[in-house]
């Protein structure tokens, strides 16, 4: 299904195609507007630089259960060093730009100069939060994404340390918890997001925890991190 650029109209996420998986719909734009209508749908944007703005709604879906959620014995062990130092929204550009960078093993990335400029544009708009893990003043990883109500939407995540992201991933998690956040939406499985505590649910459970979620009262403006290991 092609979408009108001048009205959010998505189609409903059951109408998602299962091959490719989620595959809902092609067109619109990626304007606030677009975009929070598009994720408090479970509905989010994914395509290449030669290809129309994609959006998608996969199922089984890859959450985290803040509740749920544990540390593990080696991650455990990373915090207790106090290698890191951890932030909030202190440096939304540079984190999206170094999650946008071409990983090892990739000759692009998804994340393009459009995409790029919309979220920080939502950040400005205060819909977009990054956190940042640095170390000896030097950015070493970090992650960002979207928050609409009590729900946060990860969009990616990066390291140039070993450990920087699962340590930004701990800290969201952690304070997101005090925050009374119940979902963590992680979009699709991967083995990372899996070694940290992610997990799939099928459509019906998720849109149901989504849809509660997104009417609950906004995260606390400005983000400021008091969750702190130990």
């Amino acid at each position: 299904m092609w979408l009108d650029h001048t009205v959010v109209d998505f189609p409903p996420t059951e109408f998602a195609l299962d091959d490719p998986n989620g595959l809902l719909a092609a067109g619109g734009d990626l304007t606030p507007e677009w975009l929070v209508e598009a994720y408090q749908r479970g509905v989010f944007p994914w395509y290449s630089d030669d290809q129309p703005i994609l959006w998608w709604s996969p199922s089984p879906r890859c959450v985290v259960i803040p509740q749920n959620f544990r540390i593990g014995r080696t991650l455990r062990k990373v915090l207790r060093r106090g290698t890191f130092s951890v932030t909030f929204d202190q440096a939304f550009p540079e984190v999206i730009e170094a999650c946008r960078a071409p990983r090892a093993d990739e000759t692009g990335t998804w994340i393009t100069d459009e995409m790029c400029d919309a979220y920080i544009d939502m950040h400005h708009q205060g819909f977009a939060h990054s956190v940042e893990v640095w170390r000896d003043g030097q950015l070493a990883g970090g992650l960002y994404g979207i928050a609409l109500g009590r729900v946060f939407f990860g969009e990616s995540m990066f390291h140039r340390e070993t450990d920087a992201s699962k340590v930004a991933f701990v800290h969201l998690v952690r304070q997101l918890e005090l925050w009374g956040c119940p979902l963590i939406d992680c979009q699709v499985s991967n083995p990372h997001l899996s070694s940290l505590g992610a997990v799939e649910m099928c459509r019906k459970d998720f849109e149901q925890l989504l849809a509660d979620g997104v009417k609950q009262p906004p995260f606390p403006q400005p983000w400021k991190l008091s969750w702190t290991y130990g």
